[in-house]
């Protein structure tokens, strides 16, 4: 059971970082569960954070 959690919420990070990466807004978070949206936004900001310091601005 842990294993199908911990997969699921790798899955979310990336997701969110996929999108983050891609110029989606942070609106378009698919996940409703508490957990699993706190990854995903937790992998959209690491995406945003790339972003602006790999380009130098938004």
């Amino acid at each position: 059971m842990k294993r199908q959690k911990r997969d699921r919420l790798e899955r979310a990070q990336s997701k969110g970082y996929q999108a983050g990466i891609s110029g989606k807004a942070k609106d378009s978070c698919p996940y409703q569960e508490t957990d699993t949206r706190a990854q995903w936004l937790g992998g959209y900001r690491s995406a945003v954070d790339d972003r602006v310091s790999f380009f130098g601005g938004r």
